[in-house]
């Protein structure tokens, strides 16, 4: 058994013992199931912390710890091993590069799950889950693309390749690039702007320029919208973030500012009875409230009143709705009282000799 033993020790393959073979084999073993259990104890503690706590950080690193798949513990304990090998310089370069980019990887992956899951959260705190889910996609997408850059860069540097030359060309390119793609910047930036300012979200109707529609996806470079015909819209971010926008479903009531006008022949008694009129055909309607009824101004051929009516809805028909009930009522109304509705007449005097 000795001999036996002896001879695998001392047996020789491309430089390395038995000997070596085995410590490799004990050693990787040895940090594969060292770090599933530093995984298992460190989920477990984060588990009891979490059951004390009322917010949802210990939460996300649980989540975070959980992803990390077996693959990651083979190649850091690969690595861990082969120095204890004799490895040719391409083996262990190879190895090497595995070992960087799959902590690099595994870097990039926790922090842009973190950094989603932080903004999503932040942004349902205004229960806007497609706001959020819109605003994490395109930060999402950012992210990635500035991590990875800079994680090749610390790959290549570890790999003992120069950087340097390859950053100051990256700048000089990155400064032509950022030129030629002037516009599509500007429509990126303003797309920051929109999900994190906050003028309007998924789901609004909103009015921008002359041009109206329901907001159905806030892209990174553009906007939809699908107008009251049905039609698509499609808007750069950065001419809405140039133009005057009205969003209609931050509407809390409407007004409606009009006016009427009555002949001249209408009595004293009939005008000062007509704001009381108004005020009663506006107090039946439930969700309307009359701000103000005056008699304004003498116009050409009428006796002109302006009316101003708070009407407590969002939905634009049923602001139209309550508006025609009253105006029907008025009509209704002023035909009892006797009060003639003024249009364009002109009264022609013949003098006789």
């Amino acid at each position: 058994m000795g001999e036996i033993l002896n001879k695998i020790l001392n047996f020789n393959l491309y430089g390395n013992s038995g000997q070596n073979y085995l410590t490799f084999l004990v050693i990787f073993l040895a940090c594969w199931l060292g770090l599933a259990v530093v995984k298992k104890i460190i989920l477990v503690r984060l588990n009891k912390i979490a059951k004390k706590t009322k917010n949802n950080y210990d939460d996300t690193l649980i989540d975070i710890v959980g992803k990390i798949k077996p693959l990651f513990y083979f190649i850091i304990s690969l690595y861990i091993a082969s120095n204890f090998l004799n490895l040719n310089n391409f083996l262990s370069k190879t190895i090497f590069f595995f070992f960087i980019f799959v902590l690099v990887y595994e870097g990039i992956k926790a922090f842009s799950y973190l950094v989603k899951i932080l903004v999503y959260k932040a942004m349902k705190k205004n229960g806007d889950d497609a706001q959020a889910e819109s605003t994490v996609k395109t930060l999402n997408t950012f992210i990635q693309i500035i991590l990875w850059s800079f994680g090749l860069l610390l790959i290549l540097a570890n790999m003992g390749i120069n950087i340097t030359s390859l950053i100051a060309g990256l700048g000089i390119g990155g400064v032509a690039i950022a030129l030629a793609l002037q516009s599509i910047l500007a429509d990126i930036f303003s797309s920051f702007s929109i999900l994190i300012d906050k003028p309007f979200k998924v789901g609004d109707f909103i009015k921008a320029g002359t041009d109206m529609g329901t907001v159905e996806k806030i892209g990174i470079k553009t906007t939809r919208l699908r107008t009251l015909d049905g039609q698509l819209l499609i808007v750069s971010n950065q001419e809405l973030t140039k133009t005057r926008v009205e969003n209609f479903q931050q509407l809390h009531r409407r007004r409606a500012l009009f006016n009427l006008g009555v002949i001249y022949e209408t009595s004293r008694s009939q005008l000062e009875n007509i704001p009381k009129i108004i005020a009663s055909i506006v107090a039946k309607q439930e969700k309307a409230n009359l701000d103000r009824c005056h008699f304004k101004s003498y116009g050409d051929f009428s006796l002109n009143f302006e009316v101003s009516i708070y009407i407590d809805v969002k939905n634009y028909n049923d602001f139209l709705d309550i508006l025609e009930a009253i105006n029907l009522d008025i009509f209704s109304d002023f035909k009892k009282q006797g009060i003639s509705f003024a249009y364009p007449t002109q009264l022609h005097y013949q003098k006789t000799v």
